[in-house]
């Protein structure tokens, strides 16, 4: 029996010695490069989830790889029998989230006012002449994930969002977090990381549909780690106590003014006009980075006297909370299990994932997919549901044990698709870090869960997240459903602001170095309120 190859959910029975590239070539999927097939480039990245014995061994152009990772060009199917299972860094149209946009409208001045601006013929940064006046003005605003990276272009003139995309982090064959990241940063040198993430942005900008040439300005959220990678910072420092970017220290030390930083678009390579402004926005303190403070600006967290808390829950779980009166924040180690890293059958929230579950009385499982079609696996949404459904019937305990012992929940047998106790270990001791570090925030504020007007859901698994389901297994807390308000991806929301408001821009540059930042490493609490919070049962309030 030949090998059969799975790639991104097509079969072939290639050839021995067909090139994991040709194959998917085959199978009518594009898979990026921008080099003749040599391992220049390193952007054809798959990762292998079945069957790696069956392929040729990594070549010296691999040798930066960790893991499960290959490039398609270089890794060849070998003489044998059995199953290859493989995906290429999955891609996906962003949904516009008109919520969370309508939210981050009421912290948009009105008109916009964007540095960019036009005088006659001529284009104005910052009032300075950088260009011709040749038909438009574009931005582009970046939320730089750990494990997903979306991109917005807008019109600077009208303040319009005219295109977006998301795809998965290409960074991940380094690790899925960013103390991987770190370390591996440390052990080969940062260029790996910042030339594929800077090449597969640079794919994306390139797709959009304008003129690269009348991209002025690009504004970066992201945590600590990925936004200082990117602009090709020393990222050592957020790895030991007391972990913290560079240009915080820079900061305390009084040798500049703001956490936030700036390049060109040809410092940062990327085909935009070469003058133009790529800016980072703040970071607030230690691992609690841009992606946080640009929640700050979607919500407007610091603008209102109600109690408010911000859960943008991912690889790198950002929570703000209070008013603005008083802010404390924190970041939490989660890891990437709700963004679908580290479970056998997770993915991000991209085309092809099962981002809801039921149960049937019939024992069946129902699978509702973004994009529609068959599931290529689950996201954080679905997995979420998955838990629930399997507390609500009785197939999993509060301690997470399969019942009658068993060691796998089969979800789609066609699919391969399954849950197995490893998957919800993971699960739990994400859950464990994001109701941990909930608990040490609202502690430090002196309020409780109940005591919150609103509790805001951030990010593309906040935007799906089923309240009841993530109440019943403890994700969040016990509160009426009105007060749990998803706002979509607030960190693409923030960046946009910042990118058509200078005003706002600078305040938020004001606003981040009052928010006071508890350590979840340090709190002599933190150990007994994740083991609490492993457990699969309702987080009272």
């Amino acid at each position: 029996m030949p090998v059969t190859l799975t790639l991104d959910g097509r079969t072939s029975e290639p050839s021995p010695g067909s090139s994991l590239f040709a194959c998917a070539e085959q199978l009518g999927i594009r898979v990026p490069t921008s080099c003749h097939r040599d391992g220049r480039c390193k952007e054809c990245l798959v990762e292998i989830t079945e069957g790696a014995g069956l392929l040729s061994p990594p070549t010296e152009a691999e040798r930066h790889l960790r893991g499960a990772y290959r490039l398609a060009c270089q890794c060849r199917v070998t003489a044998g029998d059995g199953r290859v299972r493989a995906h290429t860094m999955r891609r996906g149209r962003m949904r516009i989230e008109r919520q969370a946009s309508a939210l981050a409208a009421r912290a948009m001045p009105s008109p916009p006012d964007p540095a960019v601006t036009r005088d006659g013929g001529r284009v104005l940064l910052d009032g300075d002449a950088i260009d011709r006046y040749r038909g438009a003005l574009h931005g582009v605003a970046l939320d730089l994930g750990t494990s997903t990276v979306v991109l917005r272009l807008l019109d600077l003139a009208t303040g319009e969002a005219m295109a977006d995309t998301s795809f998965e982090n290409p960074q991940r064959f380094a690790g899925s977090d960013v103390m991987a990241r770190i370390q591996y940063a440390a052990e080969y040198g940062p260029e790996p990381l910042v030339g594929a993430i800077t090449a597969y942005i640079s794919r994306a900008i390139a797709e959009f549909p304008a003129d690269p040439a009348t991209i002025y300005e690009v504004t970066v959220a992201g945590n600590s780690t990925m936004r200082d990678l990117f602009f090709r910072k020393d990222v050592g420092p957020i790895g030991r106590s007391p972990y913290r970017s560079i240009t915080e220290a820079e900061v305390i030390e009084g040798r500049r003014a703001t956490t936030a930083i700036a390049d060109t678009g040809r410092g940062c390579g990327l085909p935009v006009h070469p003058d133009a402004r790529v800016y980072g926005l703040p970071v607030i303190s230690g691992h609690v980075g841009a992606d946080a403070a640009a929640c700050l600006l979607a919500t407007g967290l610091a603008d209102g006297d109600r109690l408010a808390a911000v859960m943008d829950i991912g690889t790198n779980t950002e929570i703000l909370a209070g008013s603005r009166r008083r802010l404390v924040a924190a970041s939490c180690p989660a890891g990437p299990a709700f963004e679908g890293g580290g479970v056998a059958c997770g993915m991000p929230a991209l085309e092809g994932a099962a981002e809801s579950v039921s149960l049937g009385e019939d024992g069946a499982f129902r699978l509702g997919v973004i994009g529609g079609g068959e599931a290529e696996g689950l996201c954080g949404s679905g997995l979420v549901d998955l838990l629930s459904e399997l507390l609500r019937t009785g197939l999993m305990n509060e301690m997470g044990r399969f019942r009658n012992g068993a060691r796998r929940i089969v979800i789609d047998r066609a699919r391969g698709l399954f849950l197995d106790e490893r998957d919800v270990s993971e699960l739990a001791q994400a859950k464990g870090a994001n109701a941990a570090g909930l608990r040490i925030v609202l502690g430090a504020l002196g309020i409780e869960a109940g005591d919150l007007d609103v509790l805001y859901l951030a990010g593309g698994f906040g935007r799906s997240l089923p309240v009841e389901p993530a109440q019943r297994i403890g994700l969040i807390p016990e509160m009426p459903a009105a007060k749990v308000v998803p706002v979509g991806n607030a960190a693409i929301e923030g960046a946009t602001i910042a990118l058509l408001s200078l005003s706002k821009r600078r305040e938020l540059e004001s606003i981040v170095s009052a928010v006071e930042h508890c350590r979840l490493e340090t709190h002599p609490r933190f150990f007994d309120h994740f083991v609490e919070g492993c457990q699969f049962r309702r987080f009272a309030s």
